[in-house]
């Protein structure tokens, strides 16, 4: 029921005798007869060979009016089998939404990707992908509602909750009054009328219908209200009517209004219409703040960004309401949004723009300091469905509320459904950014992963090309996040979030060491990479100097923990040969307890021996006379990497 907001209401009805099949069908769907029209349509096009694309357009549009996603969806494909992304936006939209009412999302997803990506705008395509990825996330998470249709739904269509004290208004096009036998030309039910029921507290469910504010009825639609926090003053959706007859526009189009007035003995006293109605538009779906100041509402009015979007105005205390301002691009798509509530600081509204799981979503935006609002999330299952899903309120407690859909498991065309919440998990988001300790540059594909105290993973993501990754973690306790990736060093900090949920801790940044930016290769083999070590004359003691170098060593091994290494130190030829082997061995020995000292693992040096001049690097062995830059050459500590 919820396309009596998407497009606008004409009702008059005119002979076809004589005329084509063609003209019939047109003449139905021009009239909003959409039952009529979409037989029609396909009594046509069943032996039409080369139908025109408006042909295809009206037939698509016939089912999809009426909720039948799989017969919509067959008119659809032919219109982009021959248009593709040129489709016009709206109507491949409408061809996304039917792929995703018979569960065919991988190629909405293909569809939707191709045409974002011929449009090049870059804000949509990113805007899509992080909501996915939401969505992508949802699915594997534990829900936090639970849902149940309720008893009081008819095989009618039954929506549109709004809280009155300890009652719910709702709704409905049951047949309970005089004008039952007048018919909606749309979906062949009765009009909608608005009725209240009592509320079991212990069940949600609902119970004693009686029509609302009976004098306020008139024989074509009334729906979706919402009240003041003293229930005295009421807005509500209706047609555009004059002395009981409909009012249209110059094409004889019937739009809706939102009418204001106050409740007293249980009447409606001093209707009026909010200065903005028009006949030339439709205005519907009203919701108010908690504290009355606010009024969302949802329009087609000029100046939007697609079929009907979300507005708001300021109400002062004395009920002056300010200017109609939309609520933007963050919110509002080039489909419909509509049906919204605020509850607790959060929007909640239904779209059929924004990525889900087909027809209306739900989504919930939280109102910022800025008095902008945030990105909008999706409430995903059991909320939503591929179906119309829509209506959302919830208690101020945020424990329990009620949703409308039309979804297959229902009793009828629209169900009002009782859903109870749990409290969401507390989480906060860490980001930072990984770079290489050495260049500077960023690291992507760094594996990011947080941990409790005792080690437990928590969470586990990647770094991005540009090098920045962000992490869900939960509030107020103690975690580690360490990042990493395969050729460099692990780093891991200590981080302490806090208590605020969706709080953002941020700069937490990381620089891996590259294990190649450690080493020097020397023919077969791998060392860690320091100048030459220099040790005093006839000595073994470690210098400051040497410490420098050694410290690298330490460093490296540091870095890298599964590192072993053996020490080779070498002398030139100049004294005896049994005095410089004993010498190197000393300075080899000396290395090592120097680095054992910094706290790397003995059994990490798998041995520490040296050579004397055994092993020369050039030809200056014993009686050959060699520069001194060559006997440096054969001056050394050598640190060989035997395992990593």
């Amino acid at each position: 029921m919820k396309n009596i907001f998407l497009l606008l209401l004409c009702l008059s009805i005119a002979s076809v005798n004589g005329q084509s099949k063609l003209k019939k069908a047109n003449k139905l769907f021009k009239e909003f007869s959409y039952v009529d029209a979409s037989k029609a349509y396909e009594e046509y096009l069943d032996k039409e060979k080369s139908p025109s694309t408006q042909a295809l357009k009206n037939a698509g549009d016939s089912f999809y009016y009426i909720d039948d996603k799989r017969n919509a969806l067959k008119w659809y494909q032919k219109l982009y089998d021959i248009q593709g992304t040129s489709m016009p936006d709206e109507y491949l939209l409408r061809y996304v939404e039917s792929l995703k009412g018979v569960l065919d999302y991988e190629k909405a997803d293909k569809v939707t990707k191709e045409y974002l990506a011929g449009k090049g705008d870059q804000k949509r395509i990113a805007a899509y992908n992080r909501l996915k990825k939401q969505m992508d996330s949802l699915s594997k998470e534990k829900p936090l509602y639970t849902i149940r249709n309720l008893e009081i739904n008819t095989d009618k269509s039954d929506f549109g909750t709004a809280f009155y004290g300890d009652k719910v208004v709702f709704s409905s096009s049951r047949d309970t009054t005089k004008f039952k036998d007048k018919l909606y030309n749309w979906n062949k039910q009765p009009f909608l009328n608005l009725y209240v029921a009592e509320r079991n507290t212990a069940t949600g469910s609902l119970f004693n219908e009686t029509v609302f504010l009976p004098n306020a009825m008139t024989k074509y639609h009334e729906a979706t209200i919402a009240f003041t926090p003293d229930l005295k003053t009421v807005y509500y959706s209706t047609n555009i009517v004059r002395k009981k007859k409909l009012v249209n526009d110059e094409e004889g189009t019937n739009n809706f209004k939102i009418v204001r007035g106050t409740i007293a003995d249980g009447k409606l006293n001093s209707p009026q219409d909010i200065f903005f109605n028009s006949k030339k538009y439709s205005v519907g779906h009203p919701a108010l703040s908690e504290d009355g100041k606010w009024l969302f509402f949802a329009s087609d009015m000029p100046g939007g960004y697609g079929g009907s979007d979300l507005y708001v105005c300021q109400v002062a205390s004395d009920g002056t309401i300010g200017p109609p301002k939309n609520l933007g691009p963050d919110i509002n798509t080039a489909g419909n949004d509509m049906f919204p509530s605020f509850s607790n600081g959060m929007l909640y509204f239904a779209s059929d723009g924004h990525f889900g799981w087909g027809g209306l979503d739900i989504y919930e935006s939280r109102f910022k300091e800025d008095q902008t609002f945030s990105e909008p999330k999706n409430l995903g299952a059991p909320i939503n469905s591929n179906n119309d899903d829509f209506a959302y309120i919830v208690d101020p407690k945020d424990t329990y509320g009620y949703f409308s859909s039309n979804r297959s498991q229902g009793k009828g065309d629209d169900d009002i459904y009782y859903f109870t919440k749990e409290k969401a998990p507390c989480n906060q988001l860490i980001s930072g950014k990984v770079t290489n300790s050495k260049s500077k540059l960023p690291i992507g594909d760094a594996n990011i992963k947080v941990s409790n105290m005792f080690g437990d993973k928590i969470a586990e993501t990647t770094s991005g090309a540009d090098g920045i990754y962000k992490i869900t973690v939960p509030c107020n306790m103690k975690v580690k996040v360490s990042a990493t990736k395969t050729g460099h060093s692990t780093e891991e900090k200590e981080i302490e979030s806090k208590k605020v949920n969706g709080a953002e801790i941020k700069d937490v940044n990381f620089e891996l060491t590259k294990y190649e930016d450690l080493v020097i290769i020397d023919g077969d083999k791998e060392k860690i990479d320091i100048n030459p070590i220099f040790f005093d004359y006839d000595k073994s003691d470690i210098t400051p100097q040497a410490a420098i170098e050694l410290d690298k060593v330490v460093f490296a091994m540091s870095k890298f923990p599964n590192i072993k290494i053996k020490i080779e130190s070498h002398t030139d030829s100049r004294g005896k040969d049994a005095y410089n082997l004993k010498l190197s061995d000393a300075r080899a020995k000396s290395t090592q307890t120097y680095i054992l000292s910094k706290g790397i693992d003995p059994t990490r040096i798998i041995s520490a021996i040296g050579y004397g001049e055994t092993r020369l690097t050039n030809k200056c062995k014993n009686g050959v006379k060699c520069t001194e830059a060559e006997h440096l050459a054969n001056r050394r500590s050598d640190f060989i990497v035997i395992e990593k």
